[in-house]
């Protein structure tokens, strides 16, 4: 009898565990199929709003390269060639018109622009404003009321890990989905000219190739949450980096978008700072905790930051009462005001606190900027016999830097110097200071000079595509 009992026994429990194992697999079927409705449901939504942009512009032809030719020969029959560049964008609804939104560098200097629907028909198009900040452009399309609009989401709402479509038309290949997911938020990258930073982009892991340029960036819920715009690139040779690219926002788009309609283009409320994040060691330095406000790094000559007082090294905290954590805070709480306008910013100093009164000024084109930045010699300075000076984009370039390494760069070493004597080199990026990241002279120094004079100083330092320790005795 107790035979036949345990026979009974482990047949349930096989039968148990198979019915469990069962229900395991239907559970994870039924999340992958609803996954895919989504992703679906989602694509049905936006896709038919997603269009081909087609811009013709004239380029001169390279004839000097045959200039041998031409001597003999006369001169060239054409001076100027015509171009057809191809990008995509999508149709929204705003003030109760519709219009097709794509990225500025796809229309630029372009003599006519063709929209083409996903029924084939080619529309007309007029470039009525551009963003060069956002790289935005804003078209009026003929006939754009028979176009079906996309649901706009809030970029704002996304959180890393989310899922996200690209839709576009890579390469001349029309109407092409990719999927990923959110991979960051509020990316500064450079821009492929060198002239400053996009700012605050949704980096993503959906592949973007040429030609996606403009099209959307779409949520599970099938609303819009950004513009695809920038593809990673190595900057030596050119090669895109795989599952890197970087749309950007649609908040920030839908903010610029009135003036963008009524005016062309987009007028700014400019402080003059160059601020960084608190990091707790700076926090720690600053005598503020991290988080509570944002670094001024430096103040641009003449601009509304230095007339009010605003000095370098002041922590402000707040603008008009309303408190600011980061850099992009601040500077979304300043950039969207008008110039002209009078706010208050509070700001720690030397422990005290602060209230000054700015009048914002307008912000510069994006060249001028660049212009106004420090020079790297004002980046520069020495410390036990080398001398550091803050990695650029273009310093990387020059230096063979890797991607992804971020610290001071080491531009020369004086002989017999404590920094020779542990094996420091010209070239060298100095990523950490006794374990701690350093990403500037700022950091840099509220570590260093922190330390007793006569301490030893642990440094972590990248060097050919390796990292390794060195001890300043």
């Amino acid at each position: 009898m107790r035979k036949w009992t345990m026979i009974g026994l482990l047949l349930a429990l096989t039968v148990g565990f198979g019915l469990t194992i069962s229900a395991q697999t239907d559970i994870q079927e039924s999340i992958a199929a609803s996954g895919q409705t989504a992703i679906h449901a989602a694509i049905a939504r936006v896709a038919p709003a997603v269009v081909r942009v087609e811009a013709v512009t004239k380029r001169a032809y390279p004839w000097d390269k045959f200039e041998w030719f031409w001597r003999f020969f006369g001169e060239p029959p054409l001076p100027e060639r015509k171009v057809t560049s191809l990008g995509s964008g999508f149709v929204i609804e705003f003030g109760g018109a519709k219009y097709v939104l794509t990225n500025a560098h796809v229309v630029n200097d372009a003599e006519e622009v063709r929209v083409i629907s996903q029924d084939g028909k080619i529309r007309r198009a007029e470039v009525l404003g551009t963003d060069e900040m956002l790289d935005v452009a804003v078209l009026e399309v003929e006939g754009a009321a028979e176009l079906p609009a996309a649901p706009i989401g809030d970029s704002d709402a996304l959180r890393v890990g989310d899922w996200v479509i690209a839709i576009g038309n890579p390469l001349g290949f029309d109407y092409t989905v990719t999927l990923g997911i959110v991979s960051a938020l509020s990316r500064d990258v450079p821009r492929p000219d060198d002239r400053g930073y996009f700012r605050r982009m949704i980096q993503t892991d959906a592949a973007i190739n040429p030609g996606n340029s403009g099209g959307p960036l779409v949520n599970a819920r099938g609303e819009v949450v950004g513009m695809n715009t920038l593809i990673a690139r190595m900057s030596s040779q050119g090669i895109a980096i795989e599952g890197i690219n970087f749309a950007v926002p649609i908040n920030e788009i839908m903010r610029v978008l009135p003036q963008l309609i009524s005016k062309g283009a987009v007028t700014r409320a400019w402080l003059g700072v160059y601020i960084q994040d608190l990091t707790p060691e700076l926090a720690a330095q600053f005598g503020v905790e991290p988080g509570s406000g944002v670094l001024v790094a430096d103040v641009v000559p003449r601009s509304p930051a230095e007339e009010a007082g605003i000095r370098r090294g002041d922590v402000i905290t707040a603008v008009d009462g309303k408190p600011v954590h980061d850099t992009n805070e601040l500077q979304l709480e300043i950039m969207y005001r008008r110039p002209g306008d009078a706010v208050t910013v509070e700001l720690i100093r030397n422990g005290e606190r602060l209230s000054l009164q700015v009048v914002l000024g307008v912000r510069p084109a994006e060249e001028a900027l660049a212009q106004m930045r420090p020079s790297e010699k004002t980046q520069e300075e020495e410390y036990f016999g080398m001398v550091l000076r803050e990695l650029t984009p273009e310093l990387a370039r020059k230096y063979r830097v890797p991607t992804g390494v971020e610290g001071l760069l080491v531009v020369s070493v004086r002989e017999g110097s404590r920094a020779d004597w542990a094996g420091v080199d010209k070239g060298d990026v100095i990523i950490e200071v006794n374990r701690k990241p350093v990403r500037s002279l700022a950091e840099w120094k509220a570590i260093v000079e922190a330390l007793p004079a006569d301490a030893d100083i642990l440094l972590t330092v990248a060097r050919e595509g390796r990292t390794l320790f060195l001890v300043l005795p």
